[in-house]
């Protein structure tokens, strides 16, 4: 839907997620590399800087797609126990954008994750040299020095300055065109985000010598698995701080004294999340009718939580699972199929199902 997209330009999460093509389009890659001014140019949502920087790295385009499959998934494994799961992503970008119009937590988290999913991608793109700007990181050459000694440096070093350079380029374009406090607040956030990939940064080594003894070392810095990135992520989301803005409009302080001031490091928002418990388009939420909770638990996924205290339905059914597993020399598990029966509880609709609208 064009119209939409236009109607909320300023919201990259978004942007990225309907305009960037699927990673095996290869159909796309051919186009982009023949004509990166053309396929630039139809890409809808796009501020003047994207267009530029897209029509001088395509390839990036396609990196891009890789970051944003890899943020969603993130995204829907953190919030899969809460009642937004994330999913408005893949049942309707209507829904995601009425979550992005939010200054709330969760929109603080998309963009977050959003901009690391940018930055991860970009990188890892570097290092598998599949974009002509960057290649491995040329600072980490020569000899160096660490705690267990003299190492010389090699292989190939994941180019995190330039993933952070490119992604902060393309993320920030518009809103660095904004100076209102929702922006500021999607700068703040889109920074955490890249910041937070850089923090996993780790130092790999190989060990050469007479059998294999560490005499002589060669090292490289590695990205960690994005995994790492999406908890730590989902940490500073449960520990987010409300903020207002200051009163000279350059930047924030928190809305309640009691607490501490955000750090670079935090994620921030103003408005208070809504509930999720119904379906309601004009906050962008589905609802819990028909999700699975457990009984059992006593967080965000159990039945009282979840279903909002609406009660939940229970059905028996029967599924196949791998029992007595027994480990065989060398090196197989052997396992027997069995037949499991479990209990399945899901959440009761409101006794008015239908979408609640106040526009």
């Amino acid at each position: 839907n064009m119209n939409f997209l236009s109607g909320i330009w300023w919201s990259l999460p978004l942007v990225l997620f309907w305009a960037t093509p699927p990673v095996t389009s290869s159909w796309w890659y051919m186009g982009a590399v023949g004509s990166s001014r053309v396929m630039c140019d139809n890409v809808p949502g796009l501020v003047s800087r994207q267009r530029q920087l897209c029509r001088r790295h395509p390839e990036a385009m396609l990196s891009i797609g890789r970051g944003v499959a890899a943020w969603t998934a993130e995204c829907q494994h953190q919030f899969r126990r809460h009642r937004w799961d994330c999913n408005a992503l893949e049942r309707g970008q209507r829904l995601l954008g009425r979550v992005l119009l939010r200054s709330s937590r969760e929109s603080a988290f998309v963009h977050a994750i959003s901009s690391a999913g940018v930055v991860f991608a970009i990188t890892r793109a570097c290092s598998q040299g599949e974009m002509k700007s960057c290649s491995c990181d040329p600072k980490k050459k020569g000899s160096a020095k660490d705690s267990k000694g003299h190492f010389d440096w090699g292989g190939c070093s994941d180019n995190i300055d330039y993933g952070v350079k490119f992604a902060r380029a393309f993320v920030d374009a518009k809103e660095r065109k904004g100076k209102d406090a929702r922006a500021l607040m999607n700068l703040h956030n889109n920074r955490a985000g890249r910041k937070a990939v850089k923090r996993f940064l780790k130092q790999e080594c190989k060990c050469h010598g007479v059998s294999g003894s560490c005499t002589l070392r060669t090292c490289w810095l590695a990205m960690a698995d994005f995994r790492k990135t999406g908890d730590y992520l989902w940490k500073k989301y449960n520990g987010a701080i409300q903020v207002v803005m200051n009163q000279d409009g350059t930047g924030f302080t928190v809305a309640n004294k009691r607490f501490k001031k955000p750090t670079k490091n935090d994620l921030v928002y103003f408005e208070s999340s809504p509930d999720y418990c119904i379906r309601d388009r004009d906050v962008g939420s589905l609802g819990t009718a028909g999700r699975v909770c457990n009984q059992t638990s006593r967080g965000m996924d159990s039945c009282e939580v979840m279903c909002c205290g609406r009660g939940y339905d229970t059905s028996r059914v029967s599924r196949m699972t791998k029992c007595e597993c027994k480990f065989h020399w060398c090196c197989a598990v052997r396992c027997q199929d069995c037949l499991e029966v479990v209990d399945i509880h899901t959440c009761k609709a409101p006794k008015s199902a239908g979408w609640i609208s106040r526009t």
